[in-house]
């Protein structure tokens, strides 16, 4: 198990967001977090990169809690934002040598990884370039590059799609395809549902900070009682107010008095 999320309670200072959550992320898994704006998603992204510091519950990554050994799980993690946030004063070349001291890779190993990255998505003459001289776009694929080059357990990506060309958002797919066959797991937060369903291996559906539904396509349309739906239609349903109606497919807790 990559990841394994406990009865996890959490948000910002006098503001509880989630509430008493629970999954997990196997091995080679791609996991979409989707829910309605507002549903907890970049707060749950928070928590497990230890942005934020849970009211309660636990959140293990290899079987290591940031409590254990904060370097040591933050390095089991590549992030991708939403937003791109890059070092105006560093070029591309510096962003990648920076990413490698960070995670205590050898800068010749890193310039390797990065070399194959940088030509997928045609970044490879842009390596003495500021961020003043990238588009939004070209800003969002350095962050790409950073992240898959430090080849972590776990990827999480923060709705990886804004910004990027089509061609770029196939590019992305097939890297996180490629690294699912390498063991590496991904959690990825994304409203582009009808590029989602076609390879994620599952789903954590978030409503209200709680955890309503998980599964595969088959098993939410089961849980939702919409056996043709598609995972839009089904996304759509919980702007209706229509949940699962067995408590245990939530990921509530059951209490025995």
């Amino acid at each position: 198990m990559v990841l394994k999320i406990t009865n996890l309670t959490g948000g910002y200072l006098g503001h509880p967001v989630l509430k008493n959550l629970n999954f997990e992320i196997k091995d080679g898994e791609l996991v979409g977090l989707i829910g309605l704006n507002g549903a907890g998603k970049s707060t749950t992204i928070q928590e497990v990169i230890g942005l934020l510091t849970p009211y309660s519950g636990q959140i293990e990554l290899d079987g290591l809690t940031l409590q254990q050994d904060l370097e040591g799980y933050r390095k089991k993690i590549g992030f991708i934002p939403e937003t791109p946030s890059l070092y105006e004063e560093l070029t591309l070349r510096e962003h990648i040598e920076v990413t490698a001291m960070a995670y205590g890779i050898p800068l010749e190993l890193a310039l390797k990884r990065a070399e194959k990255l940088l030509k997928t998505f045609r970044l490879s003459d842009k390596l003495d370039w500021f961020p003043v001289n990238f588009s939004k776009g070209m800003k969002q694929k350095v962050m790409i590059i950073c992240a898959f080059l430090t080849e972590p357990s776990l990827y999480i990506v923060d709705e990886p799609f804004m910004g990027l060309d089509p061609l770029a958002i196939q590019d992305l797919i097939d890297l996180m395809l490629e690294m699912k066959q390498t063991g590496s797991s991904i959690l990825m937060s994304t409203h582009i549902l009808s590029t989602a369903e076609k390879f994620c291996d599952k789903f954590v559906v978030l409503h209200e900070g709680q955890v309503v539904a998980t599964g595969t396509v088959e098993e939410l349309r089961q849980q939702f009682g919409q056996p043709e739906a598609s995972l839009d239609e089904i996304y759509l349903s919980l702007t209706k107010g229509n949940f699962p109606s067995d408590p245990l497919k939530k990921g509530e807790e059951v209490t025995h008095d």
